[in-house]
């Protein structure tokens, strides 16, 4: 199982039944792929849609329908459209229950930074700096490292989406929260050892004595 595949399918597992959930840019997105069969949840598109559907077939594609990263979508039967200013309206006004964002770092407080790419032209946050302060709970949904730098920092170099912390964190190594204000490993990813998490860790991990594998 490839990570972005590992990282949607456990963070699918966090929706519940009549959930409004925002899927950010990237892996999050894939996440509406692998909802359990029988849980209804709405998808939000920031751009002004509940009721996302699957990506649609070739040639049906609506040029007015798209995800958060202006990729084609489809509306399932009964949803709602509206303008921009109704959409951030709901997301300010704390009626998101769920928002996945992906991310570039994430520290040991909760803090995340995801829009700011050193040295390359990115067109700046999006909704995410909304999204992070207004939805009930906050996923971040990315890989553990990259090019072999732990994501996992102690203390986040790139300037912060929000200031409020993140409630969960799903990697293609591990599952992290952050009771009491301290990144605390919770689960690892199939075939991965609490050792090998550590290791590719920035962050100061509280290890539980027992930490379960992922059920995916």
């Amino acid at each position: 199982m490839d990570p972005q595949t590992i990282i949607a399918k456990r963070v699918a597992q966090e929706l519940r039944a009549g959930n409004l959930v925002n899927l950010g840019i990237g892996i999050p997105t894939l996440v509406a792929n692998y909802v359990p069969p029988g849980l209804n949840v709405f998808f939000q598109s920031e751009n002004g849609l509940i009721g996302t559907g699957p990506i649609p077939e070739q040639g049906m594609a609506h040029p007015l329908l798209t995800d958060a990263g202006g990729r084609p979508i489809s509306a399932l039967p009964g949803a709602s459209t509206f303008d921009s200013a109704m959409s951030f309206a709901l997301i300010r006004g704390g009626h998101v229950d769920v928002t996945v964002l992906g991310g570039l770092q994430v520290d040991a407080s909760g803090h995340l930074a995801n829009w700011m790419i050193p040295g390359k032209m990115v067109p700046g946050m999006g909704g995410a700096m909304d999204l992070a302060s207004g939805a009930k709970r906050v996923i971040v949904a990315m890989q553990h490292a990259a090019k072999g730098k732990s994501k996992i920092v102690q203390k986040c170099g790139l300037p912060l989406t929000s200031a409020r912390p993140v409630d969960l964190v799903v990697t293609d190594m591990a599952v992290m929260g952050f009771d009491g204000g301290k990144i605390t490993l919770i689960e690892t990813a199939p075939g991965v050892s609490v050792a090998e998490v550590m290791a590719v860790t920035e962050a100061e991990l509280a290890v539980p004595d027992k930490v379960p594998e992922m059920k995916i």
